[in-house]
């Protein structure tokens, strides 16, 4: 999508340890009208596989899947990274290892949220090394549910993680994989 390429390098920022900082518009300041435009280019590509339900991560992903599951009319369930207190103990988990805080966590979803019935749309805002798309595929085969498809922003390419996913047969588009980049280039796949 040349509209997220150049937005990202307009606006991104290339740190040690393979970082791609696009925290001023994607997932720490948020540019809505930009959003709209990457949530209708996923319901371009995933719009007729009758997703019922929008299924991300906190805390990034929550922002993109929200402005997408408006052209999917449908509603958009998060896991959360953290248990709280307001959660009873009918929990599907799955442990996923975070690329970018480098620890790992246990993801929960409440089960009354998710069930067999369900066809999934997937969508996260960085693809690295897979570990957060698969621990949410992990718990969409706890439920039985379908996952439909795998959307991803920013897929960093040099990574693998996306690679992998496609090899397993699943679903995964990328609106920009970036396959290398250092502080002076970004260099996407075409």
């Amino acid at each position: 999508m040349e509209l997220l390429k150049n937005k990202i390098l307009t606006d991104g920022i290339v740190r040690e340890g393979n970082i791609l900082k696009v925290d001023n518009f994607l997932n720490h300041q948020l540019d809505i009208e930009f959003l709209n435009e990457l949530g209708k280019e996923f319901y371009r590509i995933f719009g007729d596989k009758n997703i019922t339900k929008i299924l991300t991560i906190e805390a990034s992903g929550i922002a993109i899947a929200s402005v997408t599951a408006q052209y999917f009319k449908v509603p958009v369930l998060f896991a959360k990274k953290a248990k709280s207190m307001n959660l009873d103990g009918n929990l599907y988990t799955s442990s996923v290892k975070s690329y970018t805080y480098g620890k790992e966590y246990t993801i929960t979803v409440a089960k009354k949220f998710l069930n067999e019935n369900e066809r999934l749309l997937i969508i996260d805002d960085f693809l690295a090394n897979g570990a957060a798309l698969t621990g949410l595929i992990d718990v969409a085969n706890q439920a039985g549910a379908s996952v439909e498809g795998l959307g991803i922003v920013i897929e960093k390419g040099f990574q693998g993680g996306g690679d992998k996913l496609r090899e397993e047969g699943y679903n995964l588009h990328s609106l920009a994989i970036v396959d290398s980049m250092d502080d002076c280039n970004i260099v996407f796949r075409e």
